[in-house]
């Protein structure tokens, strides 16, 4: 089971909009894209926005993007 789970990430990400507005995230989906968009970047050489003892690169895009260090843009 994945810890977080894809609710708290997705009420993480969407924590900024304001009342009323379109969320950012409303799929587990676009959850997936982004942190496998993010490990990909940490595998290619890119150093984690946390510290952590994780050694796994889509574990540590999970953890970047629940401490909101990440940030999932909304297309237009």
């Amino acid at each position: 089971m994945l810890h977080p789970s894809y609710t708290d990430l997705m009420k993480v990400v969407n924590s900024d909009v304001e009342q009323g507005d379109a969320p950012v995230v409303n799929s587990r989906y676009s959850i997936v894209m982004a942190t496998a968009k993010r490990a990909r970047q940490l595998i290619a050489g890119e150093e984690p926005l946390i510290e952590t003892n994780q050694t796994k690169a889509l574990s540590i895009a999970i953890d970047e993007l629940n401490e909101g260090k990440i940030k999932i843009m909304p297309e237009d």
